[in-house]
């Protein structure tokens, strides 16, 4: 752990701003012709990024930058790498969306890129100001992707709810940090830590602030009952910026947790765990019952990630028990695995649903997958294992992922709540299984062939192939989740 003045640990953060930039300059430079340029300049930079923050990463090292605003450690290097690759395989998904539906211009792929960015500023936050601007760089650009095309009414007004939500969401969350430094005097985490820990601190301001930053994350993490903005902006949003929202940015709102909540406000971990468990409970409850009555596809697959956020919130709320932290690392290191793994998934599941439409062809509703193992079996076979991985069967990455949650929640002595989750796991269980019945037992809707280029299907099918194999040998990245947290919580 050391405090530098070099740039060398920010290094990527800096090259990502020069290659948004240049991007930007060279789209602008050629003028008509400049589609040609900037999906490749984009590949270059998450490949370029997901590579570098991977070997940082293996270097396990913690620097903190500009006066303690950025830390650089373990956990925030793996999830960059994670959201720079969750990036670059969206860019690969999209681009034929984008193509047939004239959206294919520099103007989506700088705005992906500054989503990035937000993503990566929310990850190696380390002060209160600089979480904010990084949800902030994330939360417009994504305001502004949903409302790309403007020809439209329907994502228009859904750019309007997700602006308007997300602004009295940033609300509470900077309201919540306002409190907290009037309680604490400081807007560095550890040294918030430090001052809740000792003792001497307002403590009614101090609850308050717990309680709008908490809803403020919730919101930003996609939890019941701050939810309302999720189904209508999955089907809203063109798929390709649907994918873009579901992907990436639950992984840095897992960090914004980690940041806000452990580095910040642990020693309060007995207050917030509790409107967690209610989070959880409800997120749970009203994703898997409001899931099953779905017809329309992106709406079905954004209650099914309320529910999964429960999951994630599951392991959070176990950290901490009697105000003992001893099985943290444990439990904040599962909820870890669990987001990486949902990113993985939701990205092979919306890179599929992306195969299946076509220009003037939109595959939204469940019946649109009808029969689609007739026309290609493959994609159909891997979006069974996309399924699969959602319900949490085994032998996909799913299963694994839910089983140490709810190993976590055990061992945190709320059986009870371990019982709650696997009931509505089975639940959910039954709109994953419906769409596997869709495409191996009714007829198809239409004649059209599935067609994907060689690129794609050998993406896609790397896509499921790593979820299974992370199912069978889970052990590699449940370890450098847990090497990850274990250094997160020691600096």
């Amino acid at each position: 752990m050391q405090s530098s003045s070099s740039l060398a640990p920010v290094a990527p953060i800096i090259f990502l701003a020069i290659a948004i930039a240049a991007i930007n300059w060279i789209d602008l430079a050629r003028g008509k012709n400049r589609t040609s340029v900037a999906y490749p300049l984009s590949l270059l930079t998450t490949l370029v990024l997901t590579a570098w923050f991977g070997i940082d990463a293996a270097g396990g090292e913690t620097h903190y930058a500009f006066a303690n605003l950025v830390v650089i450690d373990p956990m925030a290097n793996v999830l960059a790498a994670f959201c720079s690759l969750g990036m670059l395989l969206t860019l690969i998904y999209t681009r034929s969306y984008l193509a047939e539906r004239d959206m294919f211009a520099g103007e989506f792929y700088m705005l992906a890129l500054f989503t990035l960015g937000g993503q990566i500023v929310m990850i190696t936050g380390n002060n209160f100001l600089t979480l904010y601007l990084g949800l902030e760089l994330l939360s417009l650009s994504s305001y502004a992707l949903v409302a790309l095309r403007r020809d439209s009414r329907v994502t228009s007004e859904s750019a309007i709810k997700y602006f308007v939500l997300g602004a009295l969401a940033s609300g509470f969350l900077l309201y919540g940090m306002s409190m907290m430094y009037g309680a604490t005097g400081s807007l560095n985490l550890g040294e918030v830590f430090r001052v809740v820990e000792s003792g001497r601190v307002n403590t009614t301001m101090l609850a308050f602030g717990v309680v709008f930053i908490v809803a403020g994350v919730a919101f930003k993490l996609g939890a019941a009952p701050f939810h309302m903005w999720i189904p209508d902006i999955y089907q809203g949003s063109p798929t390709a910026v649907t994918l873009l929202i579901a992907a990436g940015p639950k992984v840095a709102a897992f960090a914004l947790i980690i940041r806000l909540l452990v580095e910040g406000l642990l020693p309060l971990a007995t207050d917030w765990q509790v409107m967690l468990v209610i989070l959880s409970i409800a997120s749970l409850v009203i994703g898997n019952l409001t899931a099953i009555v779905q017809t329309n596809l992106k709406r079905m697959l954004a209650y099914s990630t309320i529910s999964h956020m429960g999951f994630v919130l599951l392991g959070m709320l176990s950290g901490v028990v009697a105000n003992k932290a001893d099985g943290a690392v444990n439990a904040y290191s599962s909820s870890m695995f669990y987001s990486i793994t949902y990113m993985l998934t939701t990205l092979g599941t919306f890179g599929l649903i992306l195969v299946r439409t076509r220009k003037g062809f939109e595959a939204e509703t469940l019946d649109d997958l009808k029969g689609m193992s007739r026309r290609h079996p493959w994609f159909a076979f891997l979006m069974l294992v996309m399924m699969f991985s959602m319900a949490g069967i085994p032998p996909t990455v799913g299963f694994y992922a839910k089983l140490s949650v709810l190993q976590a929640v055990v061992s945190a002595g709320m059986s009870w709540l371990a019982v709650l989750a696997v009931v509505f796991s089975l639940i959910g269980a039954f709109y994953y299984l419906r769409i596997v019945k869709l495409m191996y037992f009714d007829a198809p809707v239409g004649e059209e062939p599935l067609e994907a280029s060689t690129g794609l299907r050998s993406v896609l099918s790397l896509n499921g192939l790593a979820v299974i194999l992370l199912g069978l040998f889970p052990a590699g990245l449940m370890d450098l989740c847990f090497q990850a947290i274990r250094a997160t919580l020691a600096s």
